[in-house]
């Protein structure tokens, strides 16, 4: 999760709105205040990775539970004769 700093006045948030927009870009996250009490947080939106290195995809793969070829392709025909005679095609 991003870091989160605090965003100490109004001012603050006025006079510097470009600085901390381009700062949620990189990934940095605000706490809003008011009065001196929290309100709200300013934090960057997840994005969506699309490509996973080799590297990665191995680490992951390594953990991952393994997979029955057999019952998943029992599992595939049941589902789809569910459909076929569901939709009468």
């Amino acid at each position: 999760m991003a870091r989160i700093v605090p965003m100490h006045s109004r001012y603050c948030r006025r006079d510097r709105s470009k600085e901390i927009m381009d700062a949620v870009e990189d990934g940095r996250g605000f706490v809003v205040t008011r009065d001196g009490h929290r309100i709200g947080e300013l934090i960057p939106l997840r994005r969506r990775r699309r490509f996973v290195s080799r590297q990665e995809f191995d680490a992951m793969s390594r953990t991952a539970s393994s997979v029955d070829l057999d019952a998943f392709r029992a599992d595939q025909d049941a589902a789809h004769d569910h459909e076929f005679h569901r939709d009468g095609r």
